[in-house]
């Protein structure tokens, strides 16, 4: 069940706070315009050179990108897509000095001149339509806010004026880490309100993410602080080289796993192009099994392995001389499945998609207790998309009802439970019928309908 609540709580959160931070720079004045100049173009290029975003859905998982937003552009382990505009204003926020010379900007500065900068670089984005802009600028102004207030603050009144040397650099550095963790629960926390998946997961995917692209933040906008303190604006170029070079190649392994992905896609469709599967079911069986993943908890490694196995799942069928009616493997006996299993775990390896996939699909038939958790999804799953396909109104609570009967060997009773509470989640969305069995199977009935004729 999808709350809007703390995604509501934390744009108007990061809304207010920029607002109000706006209104009291319009006060005050501008404070140090060439170095809050000089910030804001490192901030605003660093937005304009983050890796776009998938133009609209991914063919593959039509139902899962178009909700997930920035996390589900950028793929695994690239949750900081702007590194450099985010170590600049991180940097930023932890500047008390210049040159030398203490400065004097504030709370509301820091946070007003990095959301124009970060809403500056964003324009072009949000011109092309490239993604969902909203919570990652929410993101930032959140961050930077954090970070501001607890330095800007206590530096003007004194409170570090014994800190020095290495002790003044791992104060910075601890509140750089700080941030960064506190950034991970709000991204993740954004994610389970937008897209309905388990908490627990998204954030364990963010942390994990923290010791890459993070580290490499706080280091340099530690460094950035301290070498603009000591040596002035000209720090900044000099120290934005590594980190702009990270993020090129951050643009181009984005680039290149778009491009691995449309190729999988492709192969995924050759079943259907030579008649042996009906038109969008492997997208349907992967983009349920990702949903059924995320229920499950599976890491967004593992969910990538479930997507492109789910993808190719019926590419043995291929190599059949005599087409399975309707492509529907879930009704042939064992040892025919598992011929066709292995005949598409054959293909799969020699497709380059990597020996995890192809395992994935050659074990897909064998019983569950020897599966993978991926296998086991990939074949609850495609039985359900075969059951319901031309079932009538009940056809998606007999399909699931056959399933749990099935949970003896054939299926996973683990699997089969968080499909039915993905198909009553998504179908109930969270309003309408209550708990009770007549709401349940009308919430089923709808959903299994969708899932089924979608694409």
């Amino acid at each position: 069940m999808t709350s809007r609540r703390p995604l509501l709580a934390l744009r108007s959160a990061a809304a207010l706070l920029a607002a109000g931070s706006l209104l009291v720079t319009l006060a005050d004045g501008l404070d140090a315009r060439p170095t809050a100049l000089a910030f804001g173009v490192l901030v605003a290029v660093g937005e304009l050179i983050r890796p776009g975003a998938r133009l609209g859905p991914d063919p593959a998982t039509p139902h899962l990108t178009a909700s997930h937003g920035a996390q589900g552009t950028t793929g695994s382990g690239l949750r900081e897509a702007a590194p450099l505009g985010a170590a600049g204003a991180l940097s930023y926020a932890l500047l008390g000095e210049h040159a030398g010379q203490p400065t004097h900007h504030g709370v509301a500065q820091v946070v007003c001149v990095v959301a124009a900068a970060a809403l500056l670089g964003s324009v072009p984005r949000l011109a092309r339509g490239q993604g969902p802009v909203l919570d990652h600028l929410v993101r930032r102004i959140l961050a930077v806010g954090f970070t501001a207030v607890c330095f800007q603050p206590l530096y003007h009144r004194g409170f570090f004026d014994g800190w020095s040397g290495p002790a003044y650099a791992l104060l910075l550095l601890a509140l750089l880490v700080l941030t960064v963790l506190c950034d991970a629960v709000v991204a993740a926390a954004l994610a389970h309100s937008a897209t309905g998946w388990p908490f627990g997961p998204l954030l364990r995917d963010e942390l994990r993410a923290v010791p890459g692209i993070g580290s490499a933040v706080c280091a340099t906008g530690a460094v950035m602080a301290l070498a603009v303190a000591v040596v002035g604006l000209w720090a900044l170029p000099v120290f934005s080289v590594p980190l702009l070079l990270t993020q090129l190649s951050l643009r181009r392994y984005a680039a290149v796993r778009a491009t691995y992905r449309q190729t999988i896609a492709s192969l995924a469709r050759a079943t259907e192009i030579a008649g042996y599967t009906p038109a969008g079911h492997a997208r349907r069986v992967a983009a349920l099994g990702q949903a059924v993943g995320r229920d499950l908890g599976l890491p967004e490694a593992e969910l990538t392995v479930l997507e492109y196995a789910a993808l190719m799942h019926d590419i043995g069928q291929l190599s059949l001389v005599d087409p399975v009616p309707a492509g529907a493997t879930a009704d042939l006996p064992a040892a025919e499945q598992r011929r066709i299993a292995l005949l598409g775990g054959a293909v799969v390896r020699r497709t380059g998609a990597g020996p995890q996939v192809a395992a994935v699909v050659e074990r897909q038939a064998d019983p569950y207790p020897e599966q993978p958790v991926a296998a086991r999804i990939v074949r609850v799953v495609n039985a359900y998309e075969e059951k319901v396909r031309d079932a009538g109104p009940g056809g998606p609570l007999t399909a699931l009802e056959e399933l749990r009967l099935g949970t003896g060997g054939a299926y996973a009773p683990e699997v089969v439970e968080a499909l039915a509470r993905v198909l009553g989640n998504r179908g109930g969305g969270g309003q309408g019928p209550g708990p009770g069995a007549g709401g349940r199977r009308a919430g089923l009935s709808d959903l299994g309908r969708g899932w089924v004729t979608h694409g």
